[in-house]
């Protein structure tokens, strides 16, 4: 695949996974808002994880793709950290605070496309429903 959007996106959903990012879906937004073409929303299990997870995203993509992000919100207290890229926004969320805006209710008409990033025929057991001692 070579178009320059799937390839970051793609490089972004690899960095979060590398921080232990759960819960991982990507929306195709494209048809359905003209403000993004994917929302990548994911879990973490602490505001101090959504931080490094936002981290990792930012720096892969500074490194690998040359891509700096044009808004960054919510990284303290980083209950919900939202990295805008133009093309693409990545929403990091602590479980509680997703659960309690969820997007994927806002956005259900959109396509759910994750395992073309991830790679995988289906979402990789990492990037979907990870049940901690805490749920």
């Amino acid at each position: 695949m070579n178009d320059p959007i799937q390839n970051r996106v793609r490089t972004a959903v690899s960095a979060a996974l590398d921080k232990k990012a759960f819960d991982l879906d990507v929306l195709a937004v494209s048809e359905l808002t003209s403000i993004a073409d994917y929302f990548v929303l994911c879990s973490a299990n602490t505001e101090r994880q959504t931080q490094a997870i936002a981290d990792g995203i930012l720096e892969k993509l500074r490194k690998d793709e040359g891509v700096k992000p044009l808004l960054v919100e919510g990284a303290m207290p980083g209950r919900w950290i939202l990295l805008d890229f133009g093309d693409f926004i990545f929403h990091i969320f602590t479980e509680d605070c997703r659960r309690y805006y969820g997007l994927e209710r806002l956005w259900g008409d959109a396509p759910n496309v994750t395992p073309e990033f991830t790679g995988e025929a289906e979402a990789p057991r990492n990037a979907r429903r990870k049940k901690t001692s805490r749920s």
